[in-house]
């Protein structure tokens, strides 16, 4: 199986929802992570609504650092990068990996208004990310 590492700064919205998208897409098929550049802590409206629309609960999950993967020697086909650009330039090079792929994603955590306002703000970035996800599966399975 081939092994995927999605990154964003705090590893608390972005990086989990695509880690937890793949898994539930094709989860036979490849092996999902998700690390943060300076790990934060899980972004409650994003545990809320991969709980209310995906039934996923990553309310036990903590956040990893891209950093100490990188440390421990842990390798990848691929890294994705769900930040913005000048993010991404900051990511680690992983030994052995030939594709680092970026796509840039608002970061939910940057939404204001009121708790229904973020999830629906929030809703949109997770369908945007899992329709590069659905694109990734086609594109990089045989």
């Amino acid at each position: 199986m081939k092994k995927v590492l999605f990154v964003c700064i705090h590893n608390s919205a972005r990086s989990q929802m695509a880690e937890e998208l793949l898994r539930k897409h094709a989860g036979d098929k490849f092996i999902a992570e998700s690390a943060g550049l300076e790990p934060g802590t899980l972004n409650p409206i994003v545990v809320k609504l991969l709980k209310e629309d995906e039934g996923i609960d990553i309310s036990f999950k903590e956040t990893k650092s891209a950093f100490d993967l990188f440390k421990e020697g842990k390798t990848y086909n691929y890294v994705v990068t769900v930040c913005d650009e000048e993010a991404s330039e900051r990511c680690p090079m992983f030994p052995g990996v030939n594709n680092k792929i970026n796509w840039s994603f608002t970061d939910p955590s940057s939404f204001t208004g009121s708790e229904e306002e973020k999830l629906k703000q929030t809703r949109a970035v997770k369908q945007t990310i899992e329709s590069h996800i659905l694109e990734f599966i086609k594109n990089n399975t045989n």
